[in-house]
């Protein structure tokens, strides 16, 4: 009767452990309304991958990264300001993807689901999904750190050092893209941005260097999975939006407290 629960656990400590070190940079960055993008298109992946017929994970992966490359490409060409033009393709790809999955009528979709996550209807499969995704992340992480922390500082300097800062950025969101893309089952589309920002702001008050920011956000996920998983079955609420609320909870709490960062 507890498997669920475990594979819930499992699943949702290997998200939290990505999402950190992730989520460093997306604040770093101030990125976290590209990542909401990508979120909100990704329902329009859902309905792509039951009009196709194929893996779902996948489908998602694949219209991420290619959402991913025609943002960095309009970015380039300066047609509009990179604001709005987030806001329009976030609004615009979940509308379509609402609208996609209406004409599903043979095929019965959980939109709230989707929506909002469900990590106790976690499976097996996602857990491979979701460890395959995040072991790509973390060792891609680890081989372009110097670069990407670079790039963050400054990227005139960066690009003097010789760093290829235009692909450096391009990784850096298609890294984005893949980890909402196997992270969707956990906390769902509206809200899984939320475990890669909130922990990292949190990290920023108690770290004094990039890896520890890293590091603690990763801790500040998990601690959050759990803590999410203890109300869900201890007082039947969503799983999803309690993962949320525990890491909400954890940001106000270290923002209330007296100390500086260092």
């Amino acid at each position: 009767m507890m498997d669920f629960l475990i594979r819930a656990l499992i699943g949702g400590l290997g998200v939290a452990a990505v999402a950190g070190p992730l989520g460093s940079f997306v604040v770093w960055r101030r990125m976290a309304y590209f990542g909401d993008t990508l979120a909100h298109s990704a329902l329009l992946g859902v309905a792509l991958g039951f009009l196709l017929n194929v893996n779902l994970n996948l489908a998602i992966i694949v219209l991420c990264v290619g959402l991913a490359a025609v943002l960095v490409t309009l970015q380039k060409k300066h047609i509009i300001a990179t604001d709005t033009l987030l806001g329009i393709l976030a609004h615009s790809s979940l509308s379509l993807g609402l609208v996609a999955v209406s004409f599903l009528d043979n095929i019965r979709i959980d939109l709230m689901a989707y929506l909002f996550g469900d990590l106790l209807a976690i499976s097996q499969t996602d857990l491979y999904w979701v460890y395959g995704g995040g072991l790509l992340v973390i060792a891609l992480l680890v081989a372009f750190w110097k670069p990407l922390l670079a790039m963050t500082v400054n990227e005139e300097l960066a690009k003097v050092e010789g760093y290829p800062v235009e692909s450096i950025r391009l990784l850096l969101m298609l890294l984005v893209a893949l980890v909402i893309a196997v992270a969707m089952k956990i906390v769902g589309v509206l809200l899984i941005t939320s475990l890669m920002i909130i922990p990292a702001a949190t990290a920023r008050k108690l770290s004094g260097t990039p890896i520890q920011m890293a590091s603690i956000a990763s801790f500040i996920g998990c601690l959050s999975v759990c803590g999410g998983l203890w109300a869900s079955y201890h007082w039947d609420t969503p799983t999803g939006p309690s993962v949320v609320v525990c890491v909400a909870m954890l940001f106000l709490i270290t923002y209330s407290l007296p100390f500086r960062r260092r």
